[in-house]
């Protein structure tokens, strides 16, 4: 692990970095020069740091917690959802890196796959093996996408067979997450409560473990939430609480879509009934509207699957900053920086939903 250092920051905007932001619904024009904006959209409470309206789209700077590389355009999306109302929207998160945080206590926190051990030093090193053997796969961007999604249910099959074979059972799990380096990032109670009372469905989407993503809320939340379901790969144990199989598809890194809500299953308190399924699938393919939360650019095939008529992609640039922060402003709608916490996110969904 890596200690904690504060990447650094490109040149700030000589404007205020921070004030209070009118949302203009985008005018039609016939000149570009001499169009008056329409009634302002005002956020209601502390506004999101927006990059200048003076600055072009394509530009983008930096600010202490987020970007924004086309205020115009989120603009009309917020006014979009907000229109249409709660009953249209659905969040659509990731789990690691995103709904939790980057960095632990001065290093780099664990994930939900990478914080289990199974009590069996033997099978720890050969799912160790199999992460050198494939992971240089997943990020090689020289494999044809067909081919390398191949490997990767090749590597994830593997891995599973490990688990099963090593003897994993459910108090193995209990014990990685009470011992692991992970931690939710601040704000997210505060998010997932606001969902829960206006009936907002979450679809967590990992290409990791269910049951972990679930023993990671009950230790680290100390509580569940109705509208939560984890879109991942699923366990199934024995009476002894063994590992015996899993259910359903495999779910990877380049799978975890809409396309996989067959695999979804609230987040609960005991270990239930692990082949039962939600019955809700088409009333949240219905909800057209789209709030995203990711880590990396890949997550934004997390709504692959659904017709949405309206999208706003919340990224968190984590780490290489100054490296990534181009490529992120232009494909996520907002990017918030340095590990930020949640409650840039809370604000957005209280305008989205008020």
């Amino acid at each position: 692990m890596r200690p904690m250092m504060s990447p650094p920051l490109l040149s700030p905007s000589p404007c205020p970095l921070i004030r209070f932001l009118r949302l203009y619904p985008a005018p039609r024009r016939r000149n570009p020069t001499a169009a008056a904006p329409l009634p302002p959209y005002t956020f209601r409470r502390r506004p999101l740091p927006f990059l200048p309206a003076a600055m072009s789209s394509s530009a983008s700077t930096t600010f202490p917690d987020s970007v924004v590389a086309d205020p115009s355009a989120l603009a009309r999306k917020v006014a979009a959802i907000r229109a249409a109302g709660t009953a249209k929207l659905q969040v659509i998160a990731d789990f690691d890196g995103t709904l939790t945080r980057y960095w632990y206590d001065g290093a780099r926190g664990q994930s939900s796959h990478g914080l289990l051990r199974q009590g069996n030093e033997v099978y720890d090193a050969k799912r160790v093996a199999l992460y050198e053997h494939y992971h240089p796969i997943e990020i090689c961007p020289d494999i044809p996408l067909p081919e390398k999604a191949k490997l990767m249910e090749e590597w994830w099959e593997k891995t599973h067979g490990l688990l099963i074979e090593g003897g994993l059972t459910y108090e193995d799990i209990k014990k990685s997450v009470s011992d692991a380096a992970i931690a939710f990032r601040d704000g997210v109670v505060e998010l997932f409560e606001y969902l829960e009372e206006r009936d907002i469905p979450v679809l967590v989407f990992s290409a990791g473990l269910a049951d972990i993503i679930e023993e990671v809320f009950r230790q680290k939340l100390h509580r569940s939430f109705k509208n939560i379901k984890v879109v991942s790969n699923r366990m199934v144990f024995n009476e002894e609480g063994r590992l015996v199989s899993f259910k359903g598809k495999t779910i990877h890194v380049l799978n975890k879509n809409e396309h996989a809500l067959d695999m979804a299953a609230p987040v609960h308190d005991n270990l239930g009934d692990p082949n039962g399924s939600i019955d809700d699938y088409s009333l949240v393919k219905k909800r057209t509207n789209v709030l995203l939360l990711g880590d990396h650019i890949g997550d934004l095939g997390m709504s692959d699957g659904l017709i949405y008529e309206n999208r706003i992609a919340v990224g968190f640039l984590n780490a290489n900053i100054e490296k990534s922060l181009k490529d992120y402003s232009k494909a996520f709608d907002i990017v918030y920086l340095n590990d930020a916490p949640m409650r840039g996110v809370v604000e957005l969904v209280s305008e989205l939903c008020p």
